[in-house]
C-alpha cells in the first residue's frame, strides 16, 4: 500500500465512496515502543503527539476524480492502491490470483485481503519486538507472506481486528464490563490512570468513577492501560469528557471500546503464536 500525506487529494477517495485507509506513522519518540497503526473508514485530520509523529494514511482504493464530483453512483471502477511488482511477486509467492475485488474462494486475494494480512503482522509482539529498533526511525516493513496458509490464518485474523476497531464486529457488543448505579451521568471527575480502583486482583478487573455516584464496572486493566498510538484510548475518551454528561449511547460506546481493547489484546496473542518473523 502506497502511503501519503493527509491532503485533500487524498481524502476526496473516501468522499461519496467506500474505502478504507491504513494510519501509520513513519517515526516515533524513542521512549515507547510501537502501538502507531490503525484504521479507518471515513475522514480524519493530521494528528501527532509531537512534530516528529505525523500520521501517514493508505488508502485501499483510489477513485477517479469524475466520480468523486458526482457521487458514487456515477463510479464504475476502482483502482487498488498496491504496487503491480509486488503484488506479482506475493502472488507468485502464495500460489494465488489477485483480483481487484474480494471473491469467495481461495485461490484468489483481494486487496482487502492483504490489509487484513498488514494489519495483523503489524499488530504482532514478535514483529514489534523483533523490529522496535527499526520502528523508530522509519515506515514499518512488512514481511511476504511464507505460504499460503500462514497468509489466510493472519488474513482472517487481521480481519477480526479491522471489524473490531472499526467496531463493526458483533464482538464489541459483547460486553464485558457495566454501568450499574443510576445518576446524572455528568463526567466531574478528573480521570487520571491512578484512578483506576482494582477489586478483582485474580482477574485483573477494576472500576473507574465518573462522579461521586457512578462508575464504569469491571474494566480490564489491560484494557485501561492498552496504548494506541501515543494514547491510552480508555482513559484519553473520559478525560475528554470532564464536564459533559453522558448520553445513553455514549455509555454503550464507552463499553464498547473497553470490549474492543481487550479483544485486541487478545487477538495480538493470537496473532503471535503465527510465524511472521
Amino acid at each position: 500500500m502506497v502511503p501519503q500525506d493527509l491532503t485533500p487529494f487524498l481524502m476526496r477517495h473516501f468522499k461519496n465512496s467506500e474505502n478504507i485507509g491504513l494510519c501509520f506513522n513513519r517515526k516515533i519518540e524513542q521512549q515507547r515502543g510501537f502501538t502507531d497503526v490503525f484504521v479507518s473508514s471515513s475522514f480524519f485530520s493530521l494528528h501527532s503527539l509531537s512534530i516528529k509523529e505525523s500520521n501517514s494514511i493508505a488508502p485501499l482504493y483510489h477513485y477517479p476524480e469524475a466520480a468523486q464530483q458526482q457521487g458514487i453512483e456515477e463510479n464504475n471502477k476502482r483502482i487498488p492502491n498496491l504496487k503491480p511488482e509486488i503484488i506479482g511477486q506475493i502472488a507468485a509467492g502464495l500460489g494465488l490470483r489477485f483480483v481487484d475485488e474480494k471473491e469467495e474462494n481461495t485461490s484468489t486475494f483481494a486487496p482487502i485481503d492483504l490489509l487484513d494480512y498488514i494489519y495483523a503482522a503489524l499488530h504482532s509482539p514478535t514483529y514489534r519486538e523483533t523490529y522496535k529498533e527499526f520502528l523508530k526511525i522509519d515506515f514499518p516493513r512488512i514481511p511476504y507472506p511464507k505460504d499460503s496458509d500462514i497468509f489466510w490464518q493472519l488474513v482472517q485474523l487481521g480481519g477480526q481486528l479491522r471489524q473490531t476497531h472499526l467496531l463493526e464486529s458483533s464482538t464489541v457488543e459483547e460486553y464485558i464490563t457495566s454501568y450499574p448505579k443510576e445518576g446524572d451521568n455528568v463526567v466531574t471527575r478528573k480521570i487520571i490512570k491512578k484512578d483506576w480502583e482494582l477489586y478483582d486482583t485474580d482477574n485483573q478487573l477494576g472500576r473507574i468513577w465518573i462522579n461521586e455516584a457512578q462508575y464504569f464496572d469491571q474494566i480490564p486493566l489491560i484494557a485501561w492501560e492498552f496504548y494506541i498510538g501515543g494514547y491510552q484510548p480508555a482513559q484519553k475518551w473520559l478525560k475528554d469528557r470532564t464536564g459533559r454528561k453522558l448520553s445513553y449511547e455514549d455509555i454503550l460506546h464507552y463499553q464498547k471500546i473497553i470490549k474492543a481493547l481487550a479483544e485486541t489484546n487478545r487477538l495480538m496473542q493470537e496473532i503471535d503464536t503465527i510465524n511472521i518473523v
